[in-house]
């Protein structure tokens, strides 16, 4: 099935934006995570997954996103974009507080379905990328990869990248590595094919 076909986005909203002082919303339906590095391409993704331009808000600057953005999509699950992490402006307090909050949502939420970690497959992962994907597993989740920026590499040097990502990062066998463009859409598919199991979305939920 195609992604268009698997979700016709019949309604959106941001409905949700949690601050670090903010109480966690108390959501009915599946909740899917993107968790990324500062400028790792979330807020692309997600605006191309929602077939949306500039729906997400992206940025140029590093750490622009410093909200639990929680996406209602037709009325049906959420997308939820965490805040960015490894941005060098913000505080060594303030950026323990976002890591508290990170880790009180995924571990109280009773609807999160899974956690996209999203990594830029031009460059090998560093530590803050492993810290991320040890700490998300760790709060009992097996994160699913999205190698970002697709479009930015030759296609020979795909496979030699994803395995690069994959020993860096330690993944447990069988993880799901999907290569990624918010530019030509390559992978979009696949990503909402993989929501669509993961949230069992039908047409008529």
């Amino acid at each position: 099935m195609q992604g268009e076909e698997n979700m016709k986005i019949r309604s959106l909203e941001l409905e949700t934006v949690c601050g670090i002082t903010s109480t966690l919303p108390e959501n009915d339906k599946p909740e899917i995570a993107f968790a990324g590095k500062s400028n790792v391409g979330k807020s692309s993704l997600i605006n191309a997954l929602l077939n949306r331009k500039s729906f997400a808000r992206t940025s140029s600057e590093p750490g622009k996103t410093q909200t639990i953005n929680f996406y209602n999509i037709n009325n049906a699950m959420y997308c939820v974009d965490l805040p960015g992490y490894g941005f060098a402006k913000v505080s060594k307090e303030v950026q323990a507080k976002w890591g508290k909050m990170i880790e009180g949502y995924l571990k109280t939420s009773p609807t999160l379905k899974a956690v996209f970690l999203l990594i830029d497959i031009r460059h090998e992962p560093g530590n803050n990328d492993k810290d991320m994907y040890d700490w998300i597993v760790n709060n009992g989740f097996e994160p699913i990869i999205i190698a970002t920026k697709l479009d930015k590499i030759n296609r020979s040097q795909i496979q030699k990248n994803v395995k690069i990502i994959k020993n860096k990062l330690q993944v447990k066998p069988g993880t799901i590595v999907i290569p990624f463009s918010s530019q030509t859409k390559q992978g979009r598919d696949e990503v909402w094919q993989l929501i669509d199991e993961l949230v069992g979305y039908t047409e008529e939920s």
